[in-house]
């Protein structure tokens, strides 16, 4: 009552929106939810297909299951594609998808047709359903997706029972992409999303997550010591800076963390350049190169080469420097499949 009746709010005025939480799966309980031999545990096949569909397309719960019978196509070439009613856009919609999915589909076609031959739906309810036209309710699929999880004792990375709700597989699809390096135009296209807003979600996360991976890896530089970017506004612009280093100047044993405009005095001289820095996603190439510095300097020995073995041994001892700090248990792996550099590349 005390406002005056010229009293105006601005978009200013109005609280902010906390930052979404990230919702797809982790891989850990997301490989277990995807093997085969969990998948066959579905009593109906119908709902092991229905599940199969959000894995693998990203689509929402509410278009999948309303799925008209006939949403297999294929083009000049034979491809399958998924023709669907984007309910929230309304608008009909169409995303590819691989063979072995439309041979599920075919299967579930001809299930439908042999119980209702003039069946509408591609999954039809069970009970109260006379012609088949009525598709599956969302509870109806959630009541036994609970029942497959347990069934199969899904469980997270500290071993509590996994809670998966049929929307986080559409958030780990997306971000899968993004993580794979797809372009955000192409995961907006595949989501359809209608702007780039909501695509740029799924991005956001899935830069934070690189991030967080990066931050967690053991890194060292070329005499084998651990290297920490600190915390702070610092770390922030040591961030963008490596990230840049990493899309831009990826070496196939580690990083350079030289400034872009810089240039390099080295000569490619890399693990003898105090500029240079790894992580334990390249032991596999460091042993390769360790063995075969090894052989180098055995050879230049056998020939008397003293400025070659003096040159070499510098690297070899920094190789077995690396190798050892990273080998330590307390290194980790920026990832499975990291492709941070790939990823920030691409945010970048």
């Amino acid at each position: 009552p005390e406002l005056p009746v010229s009293a105006a709010f601005y978009s200013e005025d109005y609280p902010r929106q906390p930052a979404a939480q990230a919702r797809a799966l982790s891989e850990f309980v997301a490989t277990q939810v995807e093997a085969d031999y969990n998948l066959t545990r579905f009593v109906e096949p119908r709902y092991r297909l229905l599940t199969e569909l959000l894995q693998r397309t990203g689509l929402r719960v509410g278009d999948a299951r309303q799925l008209p019978l006939d949403c297999l196509v294929r083009d000049e070439h034979r491809t399958p594609y998924l023709r669907y009613r984007n309910h929230k856009m309304r608008r009909e919609a169409h995303v590819p998808i691989d063979d072995a999915l439309a041979v599920g589909i075919a299967a579930q076609q001809a299930r439908v047709l042999e119980r209702f031959p003039a069946g509408t739906c591609l999954f039809p309810m069970t009970y109260a359903d006379p012609d088949g036209s009525r598709p599956v309710s969302r509870s109806a699929y959630v009541k036994h997706l609970n029942a497959w999880l347990r069934s199969c004792d899904i469980r997270d990375e500290v071993g509590r029972p996994a809670k998966v709700t049929p929307h986080q597989w559409r958030h780990t699809y997306a971000t899968r992409l993004i993580n794979s390096g797809v372009a955000q135009h192409v995961v907006k296209k595949l989501l359809d999303h209608d702007t780039d807003t909501m695509t740029a979600h799924y991005a956001r996360l899935s830069l934070a997550t690189v991030r967080e991976q990066w931050e967690q890896a053991t890194k060292v530089d070329v005499t084998g010591a651990t290297v920490s970017e600190g915390s702070g506004t610092l770390a922030d612009a040591v961030w963008l800076k490596n990230s840049l280093s990493r899309a831009k100047m990826a070496l196939p044993n580690g990083y350079c963390t030289l400034p872009l405009q810089q240039t390099c005095e080295y000569a490619n001289a890399c693990l003898t350049c105090p500029m240079f820095l790894t992580t334990a996603q390249f032991l596999p190439e460091h042993r390769r190169q360790l063995q075969a510095t090894r052989e180098l300097v055995a050879g230049a020995q056998s020939r008397g080469q003293t400025r070659v073995v003096e040159m070499n041994r510098t690297v070899e001892i920094n190789l077995t420097r690396i190798i050892a700090t990273l080998e330590q248990p307390a290194a980790i792996v920026c990832g499975t499949n990291c492709k941070c550099a790939k990823a920030v590349g691409d945010e970048s």
